[in-house]
């Protein structure tokens, strides 16, 4: 592996890691040389994720949390241990008229999607900075450029986790922890499982792609590898987008 994708002696946490965006993203941190703090709300939900991180020669912890309780976040996160890279991935979406939506629903989707998103980078990041080294990479969405149609609370949740990449970014770059974040397209994963099962809209998705196809998993997970890497050493408050195209179009 060229040395400046090497990601040997580190450790990684990547917050849903069970499935998804999680799951790819923590297997190729591993396979770039990293051991790997899996996050889940249930243990089990890792067995296959930690079964991948090893075969590739690394360790696989597990942290298990729900993040919609972003009260208990920070105390659970102090006893990780050292964290060198930090990916932002558990995230939470309703679908609904906006005028239908309960608060009730939009604080659950804005505690895991932003304030968890927060309290851990805060917790972690303090470490990184005491260090002098660190990485913070986030996963924002299409929905941190565009208004998105019935998810309210999750467009606001990522417009927030945009500016919040920018804003840690300027704070923290010159003392060595570069805050990044990517923009996942239209990824064929369980949260657009409805998307892709209403055939009309998800042709009308698919053709307004230039790609002319859904993401996969793995297409997210070699930006992450980079943005975690000294490759990516003087990129810093970015929003990434991997999106095959869309907001090009």
């Amino acid at each position: 592996m060229p040395a400046q994708f090497d990601l040997t002696g580190q450790t990684a946490l990547v917050t849903g890691a069970g499935r998804g965006i999680g799951r790819a993203v923590a297997v190729a941190l591993a396979a770039a040389g990293a051991d790997v703090v899996l996050h889940a709300r249930r243990a089990a939900d890792l067995d296959d994720v930690a079964r991948e991180v090893t075969a590739a020669g690394r360790t696989a912890a597990r942290w298990i949390l729900d993040l919609s309780d972003p009260a208990r976040v920070a105390d659970a996160a102090a006893g990780i241990g050292p964290i060198d890279i930090l990916v932002n991935n558990a995230g939470l979406i309703r679908r609904g008229p906006s005028a239908e939506q309960s608060l009730t629903e939009w604080r659950k989707v804005l505690d895991t999607n932003l304030d968890a998103v927060f309290v851990l980078t805060r917790t972690l990041g303090s470490g990184m900075l005491r260090r002098g080294h660190g990485r913070v990479v986030m996963i924002a969405s299409l929905l941190s450029f565009q208004g998105g149609f019935n998810v309210a609370a999750y467009t606001a949740s990522k417009h927030a986790v945009a500016g919040l990449t920018k804003a840690l970014a300027n704070e923290w770059t010159e003392r060595g922890v570069l805050v990044n974040a990517i923009a996942p397209g239209y990824i064929a994963t369980a949260n657009t499982r409805p998307l892709r099962e209403d055939a009309e809209r998800e042709l009308a998705i698919r053709r307004r792609i230039p790609a002319g196809r859904w993401g996969r998993p793995e297409d997210v997970a070699g930006a992450a590898v980079f943005l975690a890497s000294p490759a990516a050493g003087y990129v810093a408050g970015h929003v990434l987008a991997v999106d095959g195209g869309w907001l090009a179009r």
